[in-house]
């Protein structure tokens, strides 16, 4: 486990729970780098998508994963990538991504490689990293996990609301839908599961506001930093 595991703040959390502009926010109020641990694994669920690898298939998504060559960057106190020289921009959120990102997320050996990519990125300095298991697998040794949840309709909410900014389109019930799936694969699978890591701060978000949720988790971590 790194040394600077110290140095993480761990927000962790169901889908649309809040904890991808709760990150960065507290990541900014903090002069901190915000990582996207999920967007690693929708990248490789990009890249077999896009190289015709059948999701459902954990032997072959597992035979993919050595073949492709990640560099990391830094831009904007955010980490960014490139797979193969690539970077897949906005496809990341492409619905075919989100429906099978659960799949590939289960396979333990897509798993045991970005634990270790996440891992190094302590290399950028201090971190905001937000995901599903950063607090209870990545970086379980951390003083500063938070645990975002929130009703499962409003989530379904925020979450097309996203969408219909992002694609024109909206539709709650059937976003309510695929939420429970993915809630459904995540908290079953086997390998690291999504669960509250020990020791987490649990936030319900459903009746705040995101300022309210930052100023909650700025303020732990500071105290957390002050002197006794």
């Amino acid at each position: 486990m790194p040394n600077s595991a110290s140095s993480v703040v761990a927000i962790d959390g169901p889908s649309a729970s809040g904890k991808s502009t709760v990150a960065r926010r507290v990541a900014g109020e903090l002069g901190w780098v915000y990582v996207d641990s999920g967007a690693l694994y929708r990248g490789v669920t990009w890249k077999a998508l896009r190289e015709g690898v059948d999701t459902s298939r954990p032997e072959a998504v597992a035979a993919l994963v050595p073949r492709l060559v990640w560099e990391f960057s830094e831009a904007q106190r955010a980490v960014h990538f490139t797979m193969d020289g690539e970077d897949p921009g906005l496809q990341l959120r492409s619905e075919p991504v989100r429906e099978a990102v659960s799949d590939v997320a289960a396979v333990p050996e897509v798993r045991a490689f970005i634990v270790g990519e996440l891992r190094r990125l302590t290399a950028f300095g201090p971190l905001v990293m937000e995901g599903r298991d950063i607090g209870s697998v990545v970086f379980p040794l951390t003083p500063l996990k938070f645990y975002l949840d929130a009703d499962p309709l409003e989530r379904a909410r925020r979450r097309a609301q996203e969408l219909a900014q992002a694609e024109g389109r909206s539709d709650v019930g059937r976003v309510l839908d695929s939420l429970a799936r993915r809630d459904g694969k995540d908290s079953a699978r086997p390998t690291a599961p999504l669960q509250i890591p020990l020791g987490a701060q649990v936030i319900n978000t459903t009746a705040l506001s995101i300022a309210q949720v930052v100023a909650l988790i700025v303020a732990a971590v500071r105290r957390a930093a002050a002197p006794p």
